[in-house]
């Protein structure tokens, strides 16, 4: 019996030797080492902004800084809002709807109900006042924007939302077109790296036109890497470009 008994207890250490210790568990933010707070039995960066520091914001419990911006018009007048950051626009396809790029400044198209609130040259197109005859070269009824991305990432800005909302409008306007989805990425990194980032970029842009309601039969995603810079700087290149097909 004596020997049965030191067998168990010998499985019962090894188990335990094998075993993951524990995570240190909190009721109150005293069992927490300082700075840290107790959420739900753990401790954590933080539960709220007030916990980070100055330009920082609580997010999943981790302090990260805040984006400059979130859409256009929280941007000096001209700029873009772009992954976060306010930046010069470098095509008309940055400005919206009719608009356009001028020395690195955007001339928004005015907004409309109907023809008699634009110029005598203009028409009111999808509630925007849009010179008469002007059309891409798809021919399609509106035009799809660029969304850019953050160094070394392929999540969805919050700055990017409006822009992919049109495009989803514009996208299911035109029901006999396709799009491909062109993803691009900065320099940094090696060439199989930057294609593998570009496609992740790509697809989170489908997925999120998917949720939308676009049908995804409709997107094809094409990674392009590196290969084809701007020539207007890495943030500019972290892209993806909508090309009717």
């Amino acid at each position: 019996m004596g020997k049965v008994l030191v067998a168990i207890a010998l499985v019962f250490a090894i188990g335990a030797c094998g075993s993951k210790p524990k995570q240190p568990g909190c009721k109150t933010d005293k069992d927490c080492k300082s700075p840290l707070v107790c959420s739900q039995n753990k401790c954590v960066e933080c539960t709220e902004d007030s916990q980070c520091g100055k330009g920082k914001s609580c997010q999943a419990n981790a302090c990260v800084t805040k984006p400059q911006c979130i859409n256009d018009d929280q941007c000096p007048s001209g700029q873009v809002c772009q992954a976060g950051s306010c930046k010069p626009c470098a095509s008309d396809g940055e400005c919206g709807p009719g608009g356009s790029c001028q020395a690195g400044a955007c001339k928004k198209a005015k907004k409309c109900t109907k023809d008699d609130e634009c110029a005598d040259d203009e028409d009111c197109v999808n509630g925007f006042c849009i010179k008469s005859g002007q059309a891409n070269n798809a021919g399609t009824t509106c035009a799809l924007q660029t969304v850019y991305f953050t160094f070394d990432d392929s999540s969805i800005q919050q700055s990017e939302r409006d822009r992919l909302d049109a495009n989803n409008s514009c996208i299911n306007q035109n029901k006999g077109k396709s799009v491909f989805l062109v993803g691009h990425t900065d320099t940094s990194g090696t060439e199989e790296y930057n294609i593998a980032l570009s496609e992740r970029r790509a697809q989170s842009v489908a997925d999120y036109l998917a949720r939308l309601g676009t049908d995804p039969a409709r997107l094809q995603v094409v990674p392009k890497g590196e290969t084809e810079p701007t020539g207007l700087g890495d943030d500019k290149d972290r892209r993806v470009e909508f090309q009717w097909h």
